[in-house]
């Protein structure tokens, strides 16, 4: 298959675009028709602009508005114990600005004061210890890129197409880059041994807010890659992120990543609190429910062109682009069908995938006007390979709500627009 990024066509477009001798698509203008855009002086180049003091803290310009997060109002009861999702259609790179990441609440994101704050860890430790939020920032420190996913995350498409857009199918996560002090060093300083085995022994974190959400980790990956964030994207946590401090579990389930966090308890069993048995367990056909299903699988979803993010620019070349992702390690490979999975074209990566965080991928091609049901499936460093919802229903069958890793498709029609339908 000849390279799309030099290939006679885009060559031709690109040359084209540049001495006015292409027209792209119905609307744009010919170079030989004076443009008032370049030809006349415009209100932007005739006065000054905003000082450096018009807003103190930067915000998008009024034109980006619609990149926000949205929740669906017939969710949840209240939107006090719900959830909203990121504009991942309107993103691209991997990094999630922290104003975009979706956020989830049991009783409400609360306002705590970092002097306010303390962190008790107590249990199985050699003495119990409270840190305060100054504390936290004198140990030796760590910056690490996570993707955090809601294991309800495209949870309502298990029994077929349900949301027109990305933003609500996929839009259960974010990826930041979090500062903080891993888990283990503070295990250390309250005297546990983290040199003995953790065969056996858990930690259960809890949040101060109402809720009091709390769920158990075992041991093994609490001192592994958990960290004790205070930072995200290099500035403090938002409020509805967890302010001033939160839990982050690499490649687990966002309902782990334990926010305003206030109590880590070292046990030998797991709690079973209410959040791990009652909620997000995953029940199979015959009524059971699949226990400890932290891991985040393999995944990934076009989200341009899609329904939040139709093609307007009508034939001709065309960036094809997503995300994908894993909490078992590394994305490895990400392949584009435009035929709803009868043949796969291997899709470049924007940039060497990181561990358990997001990675962009493009497919530079060429759009003759056709229909077309865009699929995307991610691979990973462990030999997984993203299911389609048919392998998936084989497996869990129709009452699950968690975990749905599925390929998902955008029928993009003839005008450029895309609807969410299901081909499995």
């Amino acid at each position: 298959m000849s390279d799309p990024k030099t290939s006679p066509s885009r060559r031709a477009f690109l040359q084209g675009a540049a001495t006015g001798a292409l027209t792209l698509g119905a609307t744009a203008a010919s170079a030989q028709t004076p443009d008032p855009l370049i030809t006349e002086k415009q209100p932007w180049a005739t006065g000054l602009g905003d000082g450096v003091d018009a807003t103190p803290y930067g915000l998008p310009i009024q034109y980006e508005g619609d990149v926000i997060r949205r929740n669906v109002p017939w969710l949840t009861a209240d939107p006090i114990s719900s959830i909203n999702f990121t504009p991942i259609h309107a993103l691209d790179g991997t990094i999630t600005p922290q104003g975009c990441a979706f956020e989830r609440h049991h009783s409400g994101a609360i306002e705590l004061r970092k002097e306010d704050y303390r962190l008790m860890v107590n249990g199985d430790v050699g003495q119990q210890l409270i840190f305060s939020y100054a504390d936290l920032e004198r140990f030796p420190r760590e910056n690490h890129v996570y993707f955090c996913e809601c294991a309800a995350n495209t949870g309502m498409e298990w029994a077929g197409a349900q949301l027109n857009g990305a933003q609500f199918t996929h839009g259960m996560i974010h990826n930041m880059e979090y500062s903080g002090v891993p888990l283990k060093t503070l295990l250390e300083e309250a005297g546990y041994d983290t040199a003995a085995d953790p065969t056996g022994k858990w930690v259960y974190v809890e949040g101060a807010d109402a809720s009091s959400n709390g769920r158990s980790i075992p041991m093994e990956k609490a001192l592994e890659d958990c960290l004790v964030a205070f930072k995200a994207n290099g500035e403090a946590l938002r409020k509805e992120h967890g302010y001033p401090v939160r839990l982050v579990v690499p490649g687990w389930e966002g309902n782990m990543w334990v926010k305003w966090l206030r109590r880590i308890e070292v046990m030998d069993h797991p709690v079973e609190s209410r959040e791990e048995t009652s909620k997000y367990t995953d029940t199979l056909a015959d009524g059971t429910a699949r226990k400890w299903t932290w891991v985040m699988d393999a995944k990934s979803v076009v989200t341009s062109p899609s329904p939040q993010s139709p093609i307007t620019h009508g034939k001709g070349p065309l960036v094809i682009t997503g995300l994908a992702w894993t909490g078992h390690g590394k994305i490895t490979r990400v392949d584009v069908s435009k035929d709803g999975g009868m043949s796969w074209e291997t899709a470049r990566l924007a940039a060497e995938p990181g561990n358990k965080s997001l990675v962009r991928f493009y497919l530079d091609t060429e759009w003759d006007g056709e229909e077309m049901f865009l699929q995307s499936r991610a691979m990973d460093e462990t030999g997984y390979v993203q299911p389609t919802k048919t392998q998936l229903r084989e497996v869990r069958g129709l009452n699950s709500v968690y975990h749905n890793n599925c390929i998902q498709t955008w029928w993009v029609k003839p005008n450029g627009e895309a609807e969410n339908v299901e081909v499995s």
